[in-house]
């Protein structure tokens, strides 16, 4: 037996099946008929397994992939950008200041337990009027 016919399949098609398949191979870059109508088939299958296993089906999960991707990218660009300008910052301060390890475990430790308690919602208004309760801000600049 020759291993062509392995795999025939034997297919009726109306002719709006059939017309869609002439139609479309070629615009989707396949070069045959049989071509087109297994990567239909193979979307079909991986659209119905993916509503039975509760999963999205192959195309639309690599869509997905692929967006995330690039956002996964301009984040983490962006938070480069941020880390950059904050070191910046950070060495400016300090070239201005003396400050020693016992303050800046202090300050750490208090800064670790306010970003939790405002769930990393803290602003710098809200920091600058706790000072202010504490009685350690100047409350010009809030006005």
């Amino acid at each position: 037996m020759d291993s062509k016919n392995d795999n025939r399949f034997p297919l009726r098609l109306d002719d709006v099946t059939r017309w869609k398949i002439e139609s479309w191979y070629k615009q989707d870059d396949c070069q045959s008929r049989n071509e087109f109508v297994v990567k239909a088939v193979n979307f079909y299958a991986d659209f119905l397994a993916g509503q039975v296993n509760g999963v999205l089906p192959m195309a639309i999960q690599s869509a997905i992939d692929g967006r995330l991707g690039m956002f996964e990218d301009r984040l983490a660009r962006l938070f480069y950008k941020l880390a950059v300008e904050m070191d910046m910052g950070m060495s400016a301060i300090l070239d201005c200041i003396q400050v020693d390890a016992d303050y800046l475990r202090k300050l750490r430790s208090d800064s670790v337990k306010n970003v939790k308690a405002t769930n990393g919602l803290l602003t710098f208004e809200q920091k600058a009027r706790e000072q202010l309760d504490d009685g350690t801000g100047d409350d010009q600049w809030l006005d």
